[in-house]
């Protein structure tokens, strides 16, 4: 059975990890207007120390992707999941009780070691079908944009009212609400592959690193993420130059944000239906250059650079959305968990370098420079992605299955996935059915069903 919209499985499970990814981005995003006028308070304060802070978390999370990708491959999605929430609690409730630059920066890095973007992204896509992915990441990449332009309305509030200390609690809570929604509301899966796609070895992460599409699309999201960081170091600063106060911020933002997504929506629904996600992924690397290039030159007015923003965040949230779904296209059966590890380090390390970039070049030169480092950032981006491949669509079906307890579905998943032309098996015991992604010209539905015991 193929279907063309989302199914009930797929909607829950989007919109579960949807939430615990954007309840772990809260904390983080609504840091970064405000840790350099709040952190003030905190000894030891210095531009450095607030960069370090910031960058910290990016450079755990960033060295931790690859080896929490690969134990979600070996021991499971949700015992990961669930592990990274507990340490990132962790680190928010020791930065929430520092009284100093330096400890702020010891939870932050201990918040980037509960790195569980790449286990959430392989979960993602062992509960969606080849065809569906985009949409389920698309509702988790706009969650995360979500969660972002959420973050710029309460950070200034939070932060005014409770100092940086209530934005860390604030992020301790919402990482325990993200291990109930992981533990009650995300959807069950046994996922299998092939015999020759074991779990990943370190030799086989050296080969997912070095795979060419592959590696486009782990540069190409750490320069996204680079972007970000980047300009939000000159940003603030800027629109208070035109005569916007740091608490209206939110009132360009916002609008900016829900247009963004508004926008973002057709172009990949017109991308997928007419198979041109090329094109669309590369206009819009240089839709998001462009608009570096105009802030860059010197716009005169609060509405100028919000229509510059505009631009910006309609790329990157196609670009955020599209990356994951193609990482998981490409990626071997059984090492989506690795790839997305890789893919994740470089979105981590790329926040990383973007706050150092950003700092550097601000305090070196102009704000417009920021901007015109990150416009450079895209130009080469746009290069480096003009010879990229989208990976063909595997067929996907569907068999009902009558399974009574999770060793059943194991051994179902082992049988299906040792069958001629399947690629990967994911068995749901809730459901009592099996998802097959499939080679069509291989694949015999007849033996598949005997197998389910349909026939």
């Amino acid at each position: 059975m193929t279907a063309s919209s989302l199914n009930s499985r797929e909607k829950r499970a989007a919109v579960s990890l949807a939430s615990v990814f954007a309840f772990r981005m809260l904390g983080l995003f609504m840091l970064m207007p405000v840790l350099a006028i709040y952190g003030q308070e905190l000894s030891g304060f210095s531009p450095l120390w607030i960069g370090i802070a910031i960058g910290a978390y990016g450079l755990t999370q960033a060295v931790l992707q690859i080896p929490m990708g690969w134990l979600s491959d070996k021991i499971g999605r949700k015992k990961v999941i669930i592990g990274g929430l507990s340490v990132f609690a962790l680190g928010s409730v020791i930065a929430a009780t520092a009284d100093s630059m330096q400890m702020v920066t010891l939870g932050r890095a201990l918040q980037g070691m509960g790195a569980i973007a790449s286990s959430l992204l392989a979960f993602a896509s062992d509960l969606s079908r080849d065809e569906q992915r985009p949409k389920v990441m698309a509702v988790i990449g706009m969650s995360i944009g979500m969660s972002f332009a959420l973050a710029m309305l309460l950070g200034p509030m939070v932060a005014a009212s409770w100092g940086i200390a209530g934005i860390f609690w604030l992020t301790a809570a919402l990482a325990i609400v993200g291990i109930f929604i992981v533990l009650f509301l995300v959807p069950k899966a046994v996922n299998k592959a092939p015999k020759g796609d074991t779990l990943a070895s370190f030799t086989d992460i050296k080969k997912l690193v070095k795979h060419p599409q592959l590696a486009r699309l782990d540069l190409g999201v750490m320069l996204l993420h680079l972007t970000l960081t980047t300009i939000f170091v000159a940003l603030p600063g800027q629109l208070i130059a035109k005569g916007l106060v740091a608490e209206a911020h939110w009132q360009v933002y916002i609008p900016v944000l829900i247009l963004a997504f508004l926008l973002m929506a057709p172009v990949m629904i017109i991308a997928i239906r007419k198979e041109k996600e090329k094109h669309a992924f590369l206009g819009s690397i240089a839709v998001l250059a462009l608009s570096m290039i105009a802030l860059a030159a010197g716009v005169d007015s609060v509405i100028g650079m919000a229509l510059c923003m505009l631009a910006y965040f309609v790329a990157f949230n196609f670009l955020e959305a599209t990356m994951p779904a193609l990482v998981s296209r490409l990626a071997p059966a059984n090492q989506k968990g690795s790839a997305m590890g890789v893919f994740s380090s470089g979105q981590f390390f790329g926040a990383f370098l973007g706050g150092i970039l950003g700092g550097y070049v601000a305090q070196s030169t102009t704000p417009q420079a920021v901007f015109a480092a990150a416009a450079l950032v895209g130009v080469i981006w746009l290069i480096l992605a003009w010879q990229m491949q989208v990976p063909p669509r595997s067929k996907m079906i569907s068999l009902m299955t009558e399974l009574s307890s999770e060793q059943q579905a194991q051994a179902l998943a082992s049988k299906l996935v040792a069958l001629p032309g399947v690629l990967e098996a994911t068995v749901v015991c809730e459901e009592n059915r099996s998802y097959l992604k499939i080679n069509d010209k291989e694949f015999d539905l007849d033996q598949a069903r005997k197998v389910a015991g349909l026939s």
